[in-house]
């Protein structure tokens, strides 16, 4: 495959083997859009259920069937759209696509809100009966008890639907800020000393972030804080609106807090997430701060600004890697798992599952959409950079996993809670460091690799939990009335920055405004999920190592499992307790002893 680019290429412009394949989705726009016509015309192959749901036991086993049927038929229309968006949000037809599918997903969730509410007049005693009755029952028992645990937080039948229809008013903060993110944000170029010009765009803002050239990172960093900020009270008005949809939804359905209702949806108590924010941050604030002044020594700062955080610590050494070698070296290190686990990497690698070009429009980051019953797709954008391989390796775990959850269980157990979402993620990335290690290697790989293993912790142990802090400090103000502005974002993120990493990095404007960068804020309580994931998985990788098929058997249990089972009963599945602070603890020493032997290798 050749290179991918330096220059932002028009979507049409990109060749077509750098791109997914949508046309196993569908063959082109037309089918899609007699499709996205014919799911609402088939509506009525479940609201004919409406007033008989619970009727009797193979009434239920129809309804659930016939439901699971055209959501699987829904979600494709919806992943068609949702992807097309994606890979280029320039295009004015992928806009109004988007928007036709959210009106579309906003009558559905309506026309089929009568299910739960009839659901909620069984109680268990009659579900077991009506299991007995029929057997197949059973595989949809766990989503069935589900709905029944939500009966205390329920509004009436007519009430529930009104809400479901004004479903795609409520992800309007979500759908302003992607379309704002994407489409208008522009950034300008700006010059070094050398009278260089340099482009900027918010997709290849990292790249400068990870810059081993401090002038570079710096001005590249200014001009796009400089333009951040332009938007900073439009967006926080945009988030405010989804908090305060928040909070009002919990107030209606009698919740104590926004964070009582968010966790509900994740089977987490509170005490396991407010265990995951407290003992990491608490924990890992002194191993950070040793690495944050092991950087400002090796990299002869005076300061170490917010901006230095990503700086490389070995700038001259920078493996670079294609795409094909990358995929060579990727099913290399994920053989410990099996014959059907490889497979399933094989074809995402081999069959144009990821859309590697970077071009005008294209979103942001990284992600796995895995439509039921078709295969996964993955978003990034490739850069021939060994670190790509590892954003690589981490989204084939999202699609390993939910393609072994779409095989083994019915649509409605595919989804397990998001407590537990990227633990197979991470540990795809554990695994291929793990595999990188154990070859014969100069100090200076070495090094390298346990370099790219803290990049992992750092995101999903510091960056994403300290979003995770953010929104529990939010969520807080807002259950209380404090109103959401710009300003007390700012100074939220700034304090609790400012306390993780104390005297070790210096602050500034633009720290406040890391708030604006991620979509995370409008996924309920997601962004401290990663550091569940992570914790699970490097306790399960290490299993792996000293255990071998044991702990792989295990661990594909547990990815088989899709959403059967509660989050703690997953993780306990694939070999990990997390109702202690231990596999926590454990994974936090385990970083202390990353920085531990970069300090030696850098004495």
């Amino acid at each position: 495959m050749a290179q991918v680019l330096n220059k932002a290429l028009k979507r049409e412009e990109v060749p077509v083997e750098q791109t997914w394949n949508l046309e196993d989705l569908f063959g082109s726009t037309v089918e899609w859009e007699q499709e996205l016509q014919a799911v609402q015309q088939d509506l009525s192959t479940v609201t004919r259920y409406k007033g008989k749901v619970v009727k009797d036991a193979k009434t239920l086993l129809m309804c659930l069937k016939d439901k699971d049927s055209l959501t699987e038929r829904v979600m494709r229309v919806m992943t068609y759209a949702s992807l097309k968006q994606s890979e280029d949000g320039t295009n004015p037809d992928n806009q109004a696509n988007s928007t036709r599918v959210g009106g579309m997903l906003s009558n559905f969730s309506a026309s089929i809100s009568f299910f739960q509410s009839e659901i909620l007049q069984l109680n268990e005693e009659t579900l077991n009966a009506y299991i007995l009755e029929e057997p197949e029952l059973e595989e949809y028992k766990k989503t069935l008890v589900d709905v029944l645990e939500s009966k205390p937080h329920k509004l009436s039948p007519e009430a529930e639907e009104v809400l479901s229809a004004f479903g795609e008013v409520h992800n309007a903060p979500y759908t302003i800020y992607q379309r704002s993110l994407i489409s208008d944000m522009r950034f300008p170029s700006f010059f070094t000393e050398d009278g260089k010009e340099h482009p900027l765009s918010f997709n290849s803002f990292p790249n400068y972030e990870g810059s081993s050239n401090t002038e570079l990172r710096r001005k590249a960093y200014q001009t796009f804080i400089e333009t951040l900020k332009q938007y900073k009270h439009t967006y926080a008005a945009t988030y405010a609106t989804e908090v305060k949809k928040q909070v009002v939804e919990a107030r209606l359905r009698k919740y104590d807090s926004v964070t009582d209702m968010l966790l509900h949806d994740q089977q987490v108590t509170k005490e396991m997430y407010h265990n995951q924010l407290d003992t990491i941050q608490n924990e890992l604030a002194p191993h950070m701060r040793r690495y944050a002044k092991l950087k400002k020594r090796v990299l002869g700062l005076e300061k170490m600004h917010f901006c230095d955080l990503k700086a490389p610590l070995d700038p001259d050494f920078n493996p670079e890697i294609t795409y094909e070698e990358a995929s060579k070296l990727i099913l290399e290190s994920l053989e410990v798992m099996g014959p059907e686990y490889m497979e399933i990497m094989e074809e995402g690698l081999n069959n144009r599952w990821v859309d590697l070009a970077d071009n005008v429009g294209k979103g942001s980051g990284a992600f796995c959409s895995s439509p039921y019953g078709v295969h996964p797709y993955i978003l990034m954008t490739w850069s021939d950079s060994m670190r790509n391989a590892y954003t690589l390796a981490h989204e084939l775990g999202h699609a390993g996993h939910f393609r072994l959850a779409g095989r083994y269980q019915k649509l409605s157990n595919t989804r397990p809670s998001r407590y537990f979402v990227e633990a197979p993620s991470t540990m795809n990335e554990m695994l291929l460091s793990q595999h990188i290690l154990s070859q014969p290697n100069d100090e200076r790989m070495r090094r390298w690799v346990i370099l790219q293993s803290l990049g992992t912790y750092y995101h999903n142990f510091v960056t994403h939990i300290l979003e995770g802090e953010l929104q529990r400090r939010v969520y807080n103000l807002a259950d209380k009335g404090t109103p959401i502005t710009a300003n007390v974002l700012c100074e939220q993120k700034t304090a609790l920055l400012s306390e993780f990493w104390g005297d070790a990095v210096e602050m500034d404007e633009g720290a406040g405004l890391t708030w604006m960068r991620q979509p995370h804020y409008y996924m309920g309580l997601y962004p401290y999920t990663y550091s569940a994931g992570l914790t699970a998985s490097t306790a399960a990788a290490k299993q792996i190592q000293e255990e071998g098929q044991p702990a792989v058997d295990r661990w594909l249990s547990a990815l088989k499992a899709g959403g059967t089972l509660k989050p703690l009963e997953l993780m306990q599945l694939g070999g990990v307790d997390m109702t202690t602070p231990e596999p926590i603890k454990t994974a936090v020493d385990y970083v202390g002893s990353l920085i531990d032997e970069l300090e030696k290798s850098f004495s």
